[in-house]
């Protein structure tokens, strides 16, 4: 059960994380990076963020790409959100495949 501060700071990393991965975005030509979900610890330790990639067959490469970069991200993150947090959390990057999962369920429905 996530409590109300928890919610508030996802929503805080959530906005902020998705204007520092439009810079990023904008330096792989052709990609999109949407931030879909922000789950915060209850120790507000740690971030795990659940990003969205398109086109498909550049999600691999982009990913890599924001694991080496996450300590330049928590930096970033950070600069923005020292008045608003103590402690800025540990980030956590994982792959939201919603889509695809919904797109294969659309398939067997349909065939």
């Amino acid at each position: 059960m996530e409590t109300t501060r928890q919610h508030k700071i996802a929503r805080l990393i959530q906005k902020d994380m998705s204007d520092i991965l439009l810079r990023f975005a904008r330096t792989i030509p052709g990609t999109l990076i949407s931030v879909s979900e922000v789950r915060v610890s209850p120790d507000l330790g740690i971030a795990h963020i659940y990003l969205s990639i398109f086109p498909q067959d550049k999600v691999t490469s982009t990913m890599e790409s924001i694991q080496e970069n996450s300590h330049k991200f928590r930096g970033e993150l950070g600069s923005l959100e020292r008045h608003q947090l103590r402690i800025i959390p540990e980030i956590i990057f994982h792959l939201d495949d919603t889509i695809d999962r919904l797109e294969h369920i659309d398939e067997l429905l349909n065939g």
